[in-house]
């Protein structure tokens, strides 16, 4: 007989020396956690993660879009497959949990019903994603993406900044770039349900003392590139008022981001990360400034009208120091609201389990955003100390990892046995 969620306790040492393992694959010569996608300590995290799969019993191989994926059989080999899993690259510099807490916490679950006996009725799918993060081709959750269908071709002749095509990285690192945009799931392989367990990295559960966050939405990201074009001069004999200063344009738009973040709805963000000025020259006024920056919401309405009033002030102030402008905007995804099944099912589980949860939306992107193009989808949150991610000092508590995996395991369980709607939730 098959085993009570509330059975399914996971094993904290286990969870332990499996994150502190994976900690250990990380670039020497970077501070904190670096494994950047199509890395040399990014593929060996991964073939890492394979021989993890393979111990706890997953039939493992890698798909045409490079995720790796881990097949526990259920006992309908027919019916729609329940999908978990996160992903194992980090920013530049980054932390231990981020991604790293939804692969291994799976493989915990997956551990823990072999343990117990328990056969699903349902294919239950582990994927440890193909390169989530932000990348230097301006593309996140690279995996995910090609899964739902919408990694194009014209995707692969982006090009980062030393001139690198996206679709030569992929061949470099043993995967054919043809077969990238082919690799999608759509139809070839039906899905009944997709949960993803992850560290917080943000401040809300902390500061509410509840040990899970049950996500209610992820936040849209549209992407800012604006090229300034002043007039190069001699910084000592240029008087102030004749300068056309490329440099103080951009830095005018830069607190033009800011205050629109800091006038934001419900939860919006908008940050500026990167200033290109040339010549650069100390004598040199600035002629010309790449400036990137981004804004997120959980809100559609304030997105759009956001990069409208952010245009519009941009060009507007430029034209003030004689500068041009020209602003380019690129969505990296929309807003995308959770499943209302999966959140029901997500809260119940941690109800029946006894413990405390939030309601909370997600400012950071995750595969999860792609993933709902197939299947219902839904999160779970665990506390990030102080709110810290994408930086050495990121942590989150094992007691939180592990109750994490136990409300992740009920639900798991709940969801293969429930009828749930077909199509997308976006």
């Amino acid at each position: 007989m098959a085993s009570k969620p509330e059975s399914l306790t996971p094993q904290p040492s286990r969870l332990e020396h499996d994150l502190a393992e994976l900690a250990r694959i990380r670039n020497p010569e970077s501070g904190g956690w670096t494994r950047t996608v199509f890395s040399e300590p990014y593929r060996a995290s991964r073939e890492w993660i394979r021989s993890r799969m393979v111990d706890a019993g997953l039939e493992v191989h890698t798909d045409g879009a490079g995720n790796v994926i881990g097949v526990r059989p259920g006992r309908r080999p027919g019916a729609a497959s329940l999908i978990t899993g996160s992903h194992t690259d980090t920013v530049e510099s980054g932390g231990r949990f981020d991604g790293a807490v939804g692969v291994l916490g799976a493989l915990e679950l997956v551990r823990q019903l072999t343990e117990h006996d328990v056969v699903l009725e349902r294919d239950l799918l582990v994927v440890d994603f193909l390169g989530e993060e932000s990348n230097d081709f301006g593309l996140s959750c690279l995996g995910s993406r090609a899964l739902a269908g919408e990694l194009t071709s014209a995707d692969l002749d982006r090009r980062d900044h030393e001139g690198r095509r996206l679709g030569d990285r992929y061949a470099a690192f043993g995967l054919d770039p043809a077969g990238v945009p082919g690799a999608g799931w759509t139809s070839s392989r039906p899905l009944h349900g997709y949960v993803e367990l992850h560290v917080e990295q943000g401040p809300l559960l902390e500061e509410r003392g509840a040990p899970i966050g049950v996500v209610t939405a992820i936040a849209g990201i549209e992407r800012l590139l604006a090229r300034f074009d002043g007039r190069p001069d001699h910084a000592g004999t240029m008087p102030m008022g004749d300068r056309r200063d490329a440099l103080v344009a951009a830095a005018e738009a830069v607190l033009a981001v800011r205050r629109e973040g800091c006038g934001a709805p419900v939860h919006g963000v908008a940050t500026t990360s990167r200033l290109v000025s040339e010549p650069g020259s100390p004598n040199v006024v600035p002629g010309a400034v790449r400036m990137h920056a981004e804004i997120r919401s959980v809100d559609t309405a304030w997105l759009s009208a956001a990069t409208r009033r952010l245009a519009d002030e941009i060009r507007a102030t430029a034209a003030g120091y004689g500068v041009d402008v020209d602003v380019e905007w690129s969505t990296d995804n929309v807003p995308v609201p959770a499943s209302a099944e999966v959140h029901e099912v997500v809260s119940a589980a941690a109800d029946a389990l006894g413990i405390a949860w939030e309601p909370v939306p997600s400012g950071a992107t995750h595969d999860a955003v792609h993933m709902a193009r197939l299947c219902p989808m839904g999160m779970i949150f665990v506390p990030s100390r102080g709110g810290r991610s994408h930086c050495p000092d990121e942590w989150s508590e094992l007691e939180h990892i592990v109750t994490g995996v136990q409300v992740l395991g009920a639900t798991v369980l709940d969801m293969d046995r429930r009828e749930m709607s077909a199509g997308t939730t976006s």
